[in-house]
């Protein structure tokens, strides 16, 4: 018997020594696997939101090369163009050396899990350098329509709210640098996001509401507008619905990352909702262009020919007569009218200021001559 026990104290510290190594690199295995879990959490989304900005750049330059054809536009704005056109390629080149930081060059280290990438805090900052003039200029916008300084006024306030937020968020991720603190940004990101929605929702309110009542009873005048409000609600809500997405993940799951899948794409959305809108002027621009050569097609008339065209001899007529036209344009601003028949047939220079509102209206009135 007693050579029995020995044999069972040794099988017992044998199953036990070749035993716990085992339990002991599974436990190691499912912290891995959880560890795992919280990197594809953290980077996957923000990997998928540089995809998305980098697809979102290649939309850029291609209304950036649009937009600096445009004949009318002022000094002021093409600079203003090449200002968000410089910040976003500035923000696409960060983009990437923020992710190759964390997934290449810290591959595997604890720092890549643990650490925001070092770049991180310049993004909020750039959103806002973006966001904020391209709200103020779409204030601008609606002080020339309402010729009302209130509403300007409060977007211009939310716009520098947010941008106040974006500065303080980036100030604070390089003094936290751990994505476990993530929620402690919580008050500056709401005031960030949440002053920056309120502001889109109220420029894209304003300005249907604004253009709904400059319609003229026309057909051709009130497609116009109607095409116009259907472009300022749809850039306007799309800023607005990435805002709000952004506020809603960053609060429901502040330990993840799935807020970045909009928070890196806001930037380029601003961008290209603005590019839309000032490249889509010279499609509004045209019904007035043509419009001011004095002689309008009778909209009865089935023909293609844009020159004069006579009316039928009758018994009391000797000679043809010319159907002549009065266009006048009438500027939403209610400020000022006038007659391009006077003019020569050429758009003054007020009109080609106020174009870069995009919301010239023609109003056109044929008259007779017996």
């Amino acid at each position: 018997m007693r050579g029995l026990f020995p044999k069972v104290v040794s099988s017992s510290s044998y199953h036990s020594e070749h035993f716990l190594p085992y339990v002991a690199g599974y436990i190691d295995a499912l912290e891995m696997a959880d560890s795992e879990f919280h990197v594809q959490l953290q980077y996957g989304p923000m990997l998928i939101g540089v995809f998305l900005n980098m697809i979102l750049y290649g939309v850029l330059l291609n209304q950036a090369c649009a937009s600096m054809t445009y004949p009318l536009d002022t000094i002021w704005v093409r600079l203003f163009v090449a200002y968000l056109f410089i910040l976003e390629t500035a923000n696409t080149a960060i983009d990437m050396a923020m992710m190759y930081q964390p997934l290449i060059a810290e591959y595997g280290t604890q720092k890549a899990v643990m650490n925001f990438p070092t770049l991180f805090l310049l993004e909020p900052i750039l959103i806002v350098l973006i966001s904020t003039p391209i709200q103020i200029y779409f204030a601008w916008r609606i002080r020339k329509i309402t010729q009302t300084y209130w509403i300007p006024g409060v977007v211009v306030m939310l716009a520098l709210a947010s941008s106040a937020g974006g500065f303080i968020t980036g100030v604070k991720i390089a003094k936290l640098k751990l994505f476990a603190d993530k929620p402690e940004l919580h008050w500056s990101a709401l005031l960030w996001f949440l002053t920056a929605c309120v502001a889109d929702l109220l420029i894209t309110g304003t300005l249907v509401w604004n253009l709904a009542q400059r319609k003229t009873g026309f057909a051709i005048t009130d497609s116009v507008v109607d095409k116009i409000i259907r472009m300022t609600v749809q850039t306007g809500m799309i800023t607005s619905i990435c805002a709000i997405g952004d506020v809603a993940f960053f609060m429901a799951l502040p330990h993840t990352g799935l807020n970045f899948l909009w928070d890196l794409t806001l930037a380029k959305l601003y961008t290209n909702c603005l590019m839309s809108t000032l490249n889509a002027r010279a499609g509004l621009l045209r019904p007035s262009q043509n419009s001011s050569s004095g002689v309008q097609r009778n909209a009865l008339d089935r023909s293609t020919h844009r020159g004069s065209r006579f009316r039928p001899m009758d018994r009391f007529a000797e000679h043809p007569r010319t159907i002549m036209t009065s266009p006048h344009v009438y500027e939403l601003d209610n400020t000022r009218t006038f007659d391009s028949t006077r003019s020569g047939g050429k758009t003054p220079f007020s009109l080609q200021q106020d174009v870069e509102l995009g919301i010239t209206v023609t109003k056109v009135i044929e008259t007779t001559e017996d």
